[in-house]
């Protein structure tokens, strides 16, 4: 929005009121002072608002005795901001400001505004004040910058009282240089981008009890005392046991195996004969219980072999494995085997007797709560585990409200990074930033994982803290780096990363219309829909973009209160 200030208007007609005589020469050339802001609409970048205010005096036309005080001032709803005042000086004002000469010159002020919540309907406007040795204006006295007036006495008493009156009154003697505040950057959905930590909740569970039933070499008979060291009596209690609950499927199995210190075919055959024999002493163990036996051989058992070896203290234990795994065929490690056991006789002693079994198995699936059950559970207040929790959380319900009151049930009782990261993903989504933030951090008591350093990251770009956010800039992805551009305002390095609506906002922010209609293309939400309303409305195609915005209030009428205080929706809501 281009601004032409007639200053010299204001300040002459002051010095005709007042008699400040040293403006009465700024007259010539009036409508040659010119302001101009950047941008022309502010924009919140990174939870604040800059522009830079240009302006342009022309050649003979400031007082060399004159001095004025210009102050940026940010209006809003609930109060305003000042921000750094600038002084410009005549060539002879004994002063360390900016001095103006009477060739003139261009000027221009940076001024920085902190964001708060209220600031969407906005002002920035330019206050002044004047002064000259001679005259009424000795010291700096304001001047409405809309008409030249300066204040009258009953006005200069309101200004002496201060507050609410006098406020409005500086806001009237004001020049609005910008008008409105485009936050689509806050829009950003940091949610989106954050990383939900696995849960590793099973609906169905296996447990597995086995014990061996051990035989002599070359034998497939089962003798008592083998019997009695198998252990059975504790493998039927188990059994027993995991009848009692109907959740439980129980899978009985034998497998027979031979150490490999024989011929091929005939530890084939011999393992066979040792899962036969063993089934049918499990059989008659199990009696009863109508679960049904399983029985299979595996003939010469080589990974037993190479697991009791790796977990014995033989000496050169790491040498025997080396020398086996030389050889492939059956034949050739059965005439290694028998080398090494004649120079290990832990091998004979240790070893190979372990291996002449049949291995009597109970697998058992267990079925965990259901999904209908889980809920229940936690709406009746029991205490779940923590893999439920996550995974209710998760899995059984989209609704961020619920996922936070799940996750903060379970952090009561479960200290997991997991419950806390998921915690701070619900809570963002929400909007909840400062908690959310609480939550990665309490996450990383217990946890330094990549995605909770990009999570920790995004919180600290949600909350404004660039700076903080930065620091785990090395430790994360692509997308988590371009949402660090987004929030620095470098949305054409941002748009190439990002994805979907997050995309569509850094592309409108870019002013590629095309591209962000195409990242939120299949995006059926209220967001998207009010996201294509102001994109409509820069593309001036009014009708739609109300139909669009018609379409968002209906899903979600909260975005009612937005669109009316949206400057990018301005032109729509007329």
């Amino acid at each position: 929005m281009k601004q032409i200030l007639k200053l010299s208007f204001v300040l002459a007609a002051a010095a005709l009121m007042m008699g400040c005589n040293c403006f009465k020469q700024m007259s010539k050339n009036q409508d040659a002072v010119k302001i101009t802001t950047t941008p022309e609409v502010l924009v919140l970048n990174n939870g604040q608002i800059e522009a830079d205010i240009h302006v342009a005096f022309p050649a003979e036309y400031f007082n060399a005795k004159a001095v004025l005080k210009v102050t940026p001032v940010l209006v809003y709803a609930d109060g305003e901001v000042a921000g750094t005042t600038k002084f410009f000086q005549g060539e002879k004002v004994q002063d360390n400001y900016t001095a103006v000469s009477e060739l003139g010159g261009n000027f221009t002020q940076h001024v920085v505004f902190n964001y708060v919540e209220g600031m969407e309907r906005c002002e920035l406007q330019l206050r002044a004040e004047i002064k000259c040795p001679k005259g009424a204006c000795k010291e700096f006295t304001i001047v409405n910058l809309n008409n030249g007036a300066l204040p009258t006495k009953a006005e200069q008493q309101i200004l002496e009282e201060g507050g609410k009156a006098a406020r409005a009154l500086r806001q009237q003697f004001g020049l609005t240089v910008a008008y409105g505040l485009n936050t689509l950057q806050k829009d950003i959905k940091y949610g989106d981008i954050m990383e939900v930590m696995a849960n590793n909740y099973k609906k169905v569970t296996t447990t597995v009890t086995k014990t061996d039933m051990l035989y002599a070499i070359n034998s497939s008979k089962i003798t008592k005392e083998n019997r009695r060291n198998a252990n059975l009596d504790i493998f039927r209690t188990d059994v027993d046991n995991k009848l009692e609950n109907n959740r439980a499927t129980q899978n009985i199995s034998v497998k027979g195996y031979a150490s490999p210190d024989g011929p091929e075919k005939y530890n084939d055959k011999l393992s066979k004969a040792r899962s036969e024999s063993s089934k049918e002493i499990v059989e008659v163990l199990l009696e009863n219980t109508g679960l049904e036996v399983d029985a299979a051989a595996y003939g010469e058992d080589w990974d037993g072999f190479k697991e009791l070896v790796e977990q014995s203290n033989i000496k050169d234990k790491n040498l025997i494995l080396q020398v086996l795994s030389l050889y492939n065929s059956p034949a050739e490690r059965e005439n290694e085997i028998k080398n090494l056991s004649s120079v290990f006789s832990e091998l004979k002693s240790e070893i190979l007797p372990e291996l002449r079994r049949a291995q009597i198995i109970n697998s058992t699936d267990i079925q965990g709560n259901t999904d209908a059950e889980i809920m229940q559970l936690f709406a009746a207040g029991k205490t779940l585990t923590v893999e439920e929790y996550l995974y209710a959380a998760e899995s059984l319900t989209e609704d961020p409200e619920m996922q936070v009151k799940i996750l903060t049930a379970a952090a009561k009782s479960y200290d997991d990074a997991r419950v806390y990261n998921n915690l701070g993903v619900a809570l963002t989504k929400m909007d909840a930033d400062e908690l959310a933030l609480k939550a990665f951090e309490k996450a990383a008591k217990f946890d330094a994982s990549s995605a909770l350093n990009k999570n920790l990251l995004l919180a600290n770009l949600a909350n404004g803290k660039t700076a903080e956010a930065k620091k785990y800039v090395a430790a994360v992805d692509a997308e988590a780096k371009a949402a660090v551009a987004a929030a620095e305002g470098n949305y054409t390095a941002a748009a190439k990363q990002l994805e979907g609506y997050n995309a569509a906002i850094a592309a409108v922010m870019n002013n590629d219309l095309t591209a962000a209609q195409k990242a939120i293309a299949q995006d059926k939400s209220a967001d998207a829909d009010y996201l294509r309303a102001v994109i409509a409305a820069k593309q001036g195609q009014l009708v739609e973009a109300k139909a669009q915005l018609n379409s968002a209030i209906k899903k979600n009428p909260e975005l009612e209160a937005k669109a009316k205080n949206d400057i990018l929706l301005e032109k729509v809501i007329k």
